[in-house]
């Protein structure tokens, strides 16, 4: 036989194997357990949140200590703070997340890298708009919602420090919004907790005064927030920046693309009309409430921290489905992105809706916390024991709402809010028409939860997700069978 058709075996001169093939390495949120992951990546977002709920707390007990006006003007100004804060974190952080989750799902690090670059640029663009707007009109709008001698000149005071530099926060939850698109929920929500911790404490020892430090009172809380944001920006920046990260935005040579700001705010800029039109809504049913007195005001907004408290469970699973349903989307695996946001859905409605099912049965739990009157006690519980288990609705909308972020088809849920916001105002007015007690204004807010979850969860079943089917491309193949 010739030895022509023999071929070596390659060997080692010690007669060793080979070393094995190097298989490539495995990204968990694309091909890691569904529920596992989701709540591996979710915890870190509890945590953060949830350290957010002790600084509204502690904000209100030493802006207490500075005055009965003093509360009345964090009670005036703290709707714009949310706004900013949800808006900046929220929606167009999701839509930051969003973006770079589908590029990098898609294999393209260097689109991600500049997607990267004009999320920071949208970040600055927005926090100088939301700067001039409030600098200018912010006075007035405090005027409008009632603000008067020392309570609107505090709030002014407020507004003008947090206000002057609100490119802070938009900046910081456009950091965190790239570090999360890339899957890295632990960096962002540490940041989020220090900030907290920094937040109580300049806060309070500049709004307070301490030792040599002069009471600043409602500027010197205000400027507490500005430097434990300005901190949370330097150590994300720092991450990012130095090569830490799986993306690095490109600041040297960066050519301004069209494209890339579509890719973002396709997302982010429709999101944003969520939590605007979710203050709206509590607004308007705040507004007709206001007609029983404030013993049903007071109850009725003892509810509503349990609702904002709970509901931050919702947003960290919702926050964790972003990368994992964009990366799915990215890599076009869409039969997982979709199973993804049902598992999602599925957490927040049971975890929020078991808690809350259970202060209804037990109200006092929660209402002694915070009064002892027998008035609001009373419009506590039944507000608590009418609406409290239907917030699980409420925690499967937001959790839809994050998963079709991450999907780039965020519309439906942005509409399901939209009719929830027209479903209140309209039966409110029909409620007031014909002299409904707060009982029934209740039951209109339970009833607006549960067309808000289930419309919500329709729009992203209805709603495809995947690339459209070209005909074009049907054509030349039947012709070359035909062939």
């Amino acid at each position: 036989m010739s030895d022509i058709g023999i071929a070596e075996i390659p060997v080692d001169e010690d007669e060793q194997p080979l070393p094995p093939i190097q298989q490539p390495a495995r990204n968990a949120l694309l091909e890691g357990p569904i529920l596992r992951t989701l709540l591996w990546l979710a915890w870190p977002n509890i945590v953060a949140l949830s350290a957010g709920t002790c600084v509204v707390i502690a904000e209100t007990s030493y802006i207490g200590r500075l005055g009965v006006e003093s509360l009345a003007a964090m009670a005036l100004v703290f709707p714009f703070v949310i706004l900013t804060m949800t808006m900046s974190g929220g929606a167009m952080g999701g839509g930051v997340a969003s973006a770079i989750a589908r590029a990098l799902g898609a294999g393209d690090t260097d689109r991600a890298s500049t997607l990267a670059t004009h999320a920071l640029l949208i970040g600055i663009s927005f926090g100088l708009t939301f700067m001039l707007l409030m600098l200018i009109f912010g006075p007035d709008l405090l005027h409008m919602l009632g603000g008067r001698g020392n309570v609107l000149a505090y709030a002014i005071g407020y507004v003008q420090i947090f206000f002057g530099g609100a490119v802070l926060p938009w900046l910081m939850n456009s950091l965190a919004g790239i570090l999360r698109g890339t899957g890295n929920m632990k960096l962002p929500s540490l940041m989020i907790l220090c900030s907290a911790v920094c937040q109580i404490v300049l806060g309070g020892t500049l709004g307070l005064g301490l030792g040599p430090i002069p009471q600043l009172g409602m500027r010197g809380v205000a400027s507490g927030s500005l430097i434990a944001y300005l901190i949370s920006i330097s150590v994300m920046g720092w991450y990012l920046f130095s090569g830490r990260g799986r993306v690095i935005p490109k600041i040297r040579g960066v050519r301004i693309q069209r494209t890339m700001f579509v890719d973002i705010l396709k997302v982010g800029a429709v999101s944003c009309f969520s939590p605007l039109q979710s203050v709206l809504t509590v607004g308007i049913f705040t507004h007709m409430l206001a007609q029983f007195g404030t013993e049903v005001l007071a109850g009725y907004g003892i509810g509503a921290r349990l609702e904002f408290m709970l509901t931050s469970i919702a947003f960290a699973v919702g926050i964790a489905s972003v990368p994992m349903v964009g990366m799915a989307i990215g890599a076009d695996r869409v039969a997982r992105a979709r199973r993804i946001a049902l598992v999602a859905g599925c957490v927040a409605f049971v975890s929020v809706g078991v808690v809350a099912t259970v202060i209804a049965f037990f109200p006092d739990l929660w209402v002694d916390v915070f009064t002892r009157d027998p008035g609001v006690r009373a419009a506590s519980r039944q507000y608590l024991s009418t609406a409290a288990p239907m917030y699980a609705f409420i925690g499967l909308s937001i959790s839809m709402y994050f998963s079709s972020q991450g999907a780039a088809k965020v519309l439906g849920p942005v509409l399901a809010q939209t009719a929830r916001l027209i479903f209140v105002a309209v039966g409110g007015w029909w409620l007031s028409a014909h002299g409904a007690t707060a009982a029934n204004f209740f039951a209109l807010a339970a009833a607006s939860m549960v067309v808000l979850g289930l419309l919500s969860a329709a729009s992203v079943m209805l709603t495809r997700w995947g690339p459209k089917r070209r005909m074009a491309e049907v054509g030349p193949a039947l012709s070359g069978m035909i062939d």
